[in-house]
Order: structure tokens, then C-alpha cells, then sequence
């Protein structure tokens, strides 16, 4: 059994995607101590050409805090102008009529929990997507939290009976093969290919949130994109 493991994140990119796609499950690392001025409340999409960051306010949100600890500020005056934005960025992109429910049902959707509010948009998205992996919440399983680092993964991938652990391609200086071969799991790293496609008529931007791909591409055509990838 292939199981990959990831924080979870605000409407990620599509090497995310790809990680879960190629699992047969998928755990939401939520349990873990929030990270200011990463990716988990914020990501970039294309606005006039240009990479522009998306943020999703949050209470009092502390590095001292675990992610499922922290609060989603319920301000409709912010969320609105943020959907406003989103629509201002997409509304000529192909498929914006297609995706724009989808954001606005991920933008004001009731969790005030900022694990549960990401975890929702996750399995929304996933669906869409047509990825058939089971995701579950590290929050909701019983594992010994005291460990660290790959030790503490590993720990969850035994809980999980996994044979088989994948992780994203920024963990090879992590994470150590022989340590995972020792407990009998295999352990790759996947990398995520070259991947383009037209954005309006600019200059390619990459990296930015799966909501940029969903506008731009069709299913089929993501479904192929899922796939360009490598297990190192």
C-alpha cells in the first residue's frame, strides 16, 4: 500500500496533486506546528500577468500553535474581496465558469478551524479532480506524537500498514532511505516535470495554485498533467 503524508495547504499546486494521485492514501499532516509565511493560508495566482499572493486571515495564528489548533477569521468583508480578486484575475480564463463555484464554496464555507476549513477545500478539489485516493487527518489517528522527524512519519506509515511511502522531492535531505528500508517500507521521492500550458496570451508563470491549472485546463487535461512526474 503506497501512502504519501503532507500539511495540509490553501488550494495547492499541482505537484500536491500529483502526490496524492499517485497513493492509495493520503494523510492530512494537520497535527503539526503552523508555519508563518508558508503555503498554508496562502498561495499565488496569475492577476495582470503578474504572481500575486492570496492570504487567508487567520486568529492570532502562532508558530507556537498546532494547525488544527488555529482559527479561520470569519471577516465576509476580507473573504469577499478576496473571491473579488480571484474573479477579477479568471473571469476570461476558459474554464472560470466551471470553477468559480468551487472557489466560492471553498472561500465561505462555515469551518472556523483552520485544519477542518483546508481539509474541506482538500476534498473538494480532490473530487473534482477525480483523484480517487482515501484521505484521512493525522489529527484523528493514534500515533506516539513525541517522535521527531522521519521517525515520527514513519511511525504513522507502520500505524497505516503502508509498504510504501512517497514523499515530495524536498525531503530527499530529510529523510533517510536505508532507515525506512530497515522497518521494511520503500521510500521515493517524486518530482514533478516540466509543466505548461497557456495562461491568457503572457509569459508562462509556474507554480502557482491548482485554481490557476483548473482555468486554464480542461479535466482530461489535468488528468495528463497528474502523470508528469519521476519516483527518484
Amino acid at each position: 500500500m503506497k501512502l504519501g503524508i503532507m500539511q495540509p495547504y490553501f488550494l495547492p499546486y499541482i505537484g500536491y496533486w500529483q502526490l496524492m494521485n499517485s497513493v492509495d492514501e493520503f494523510i492530512i499532516y494537520d497535527d503539526v506546528n503552523y508555519i508563518k509565511r508558508g503555503w498554508i493560508n496562502r498561495n499565488k495566482i496569475l492577476l495582470e500577468n503578474k504572481e500575486h499572493l492570496i492570504t487567508i486571515p487567520l486568529k492570532k495564528a502562532s508558530q507556537n500553535s498546532l494547525i488544527n489548533e488555529i482559527e479561520i477569521l470569519q471577516n465576509e468583508k476580507e473573504l469577499k474581496k478576496i473571491y473579488k480578486t480571484f474573479k477579477y484575475a479568471y473571469n476570461k480564463a476558459p474554464y472560470f465558469n466551471v470553477i468559480n463555484p468551487i472557489i466560492k464554496e471553498i472561500l465561505f464555507n462555515d469551518e472556523n478551524n483552520l485544519a477542518s476549513y483546508l481539509y474541506y477545500s482538500i476534498k473538494l478539489i480532490r473530487d473534482y479532480l477525480n483523484i480517487n485516493t482515501k484521505i484521512y487527518r493525522s489529527s484523528k489517528i493514534e500515533y506516539d506524537k513525541s517522535k521527531k522527524g522521519q521517525f515520527k512519519i514513519l511511525e504513522i506509515v507502520k500505524i497505516k500498514k503502508a509498504d510504501h511511502y512517497i514523499n515530495p522531492i524536498g525531503g530527499t535531505e530529510l529523510y533517510d532511505k536505508k532507515i525506512f528500508e530497515k522497518e521494511g517500507i520503500k521510500l521515493n521521492f517524486i518530482k514533478t516535470a516540466d509543466i505548461k500550458y497557456k495562461q491568457f496570451n503572457n509569459e508562462f508563470i509556474p507554480n502557482l495554485s491548482i485554481i490557476d491549472v483548473m482555468m486554464f485546463n480542461s479535466k482530461e487535461e489535468i488528468k495528463d498533467m497528474l502523470e508528469k512526474y519521476t519516483l527518484i
